[in-house]
């Protein structure tokens, strides 16, 4: 009897760890919060454009670095965004940092979006969502949205991204310092609202 009811109790417990993993793995864009100013953000590492891992430890031993989440190279106000950064790149390098634009797009997109915008920042596929999901930007959109952005907008999000989930991360910036800590951010789920440059330049380290 006790070993049926230590069973049953390892199941209940089961249960309600993948209801809360699958309730954390869908969040809505309103339960998306982004990770908060002061917080330490652990190692990640991911490919980029040119088939290279980059490693955030890494590039933290020589600089500070500003990670920009964006949909992918679909998004027309992404695009407009990136080469907005790539025509002040000079300027922010100067500063003393290095901009990586992280998405969910596979790396034959991370290419489009390189041509779109003529970036020659590091551009980084997130792999399983890995890396939204660590700074909490990662969202589902509705059916209408992804149905907008599939048709009108040619997405095709099923087969772009790793999975089927359809995710996306709310295009989000942040400034990390050389000790890994987060020092500024720009965090609003209208997707047309991004971070400046100026912005980024008045909030470095």
């Amino acid at each position: 009897m006790m070993k049926n009811s230590v069973l049953i109790s390892l199941l209940l417990l089961l249960v309600t760890s993948l209801n809360a993993c699958s309730q954390d793995e869908y969040k809505t864009v309103e339960e998306a919060r982004g990770i908060s100013v002061r917080t330490t953000v652990p190692d990640f590492n991911a490919v980029d454009q040119n088939g290279k891992t980059f490693s955030l430890k890494n590039a933290l031993t020589e600089k500070a670095v500003v990670v920009i989440f964006y949909r992918g190279q679909w998004c027309p106000i992404c695009s407009r965004h990136l080469s907005n950064l790539q025509d002040s790149l000079s300027y922010l390098e100067e500063k003393g940092i290095q901009v990586v634009a992280v998405s969910p797009e596979k790396q034959e997109n991370l290419k489009k979006t390189q041509e779109k915008t003529g970036a020659s920042f590091t551009l980084l596929y997130d792999e399983d969502y890995k890396i939204s999901k660590q700074f909490d930007v990662l969202f589902r959109p509705d059916d209408k949205t992804i149905k907008l952005y599939n048709e009108r907008l040619d997405a095709n999000l099923e087969e772009a991204h790793s999975d089927n989930s359809q995710r996306l991360p709310v295009p989000a910036t942040f400034i990390i310092n050389q000790e890994g800590e987060v020092v500024w951010k720009h965090f609003d789920r209208d997707y047309k609202e991004r971070a400046s440059v100026a912005q980024i330049i008045d909030n470095l380290p």
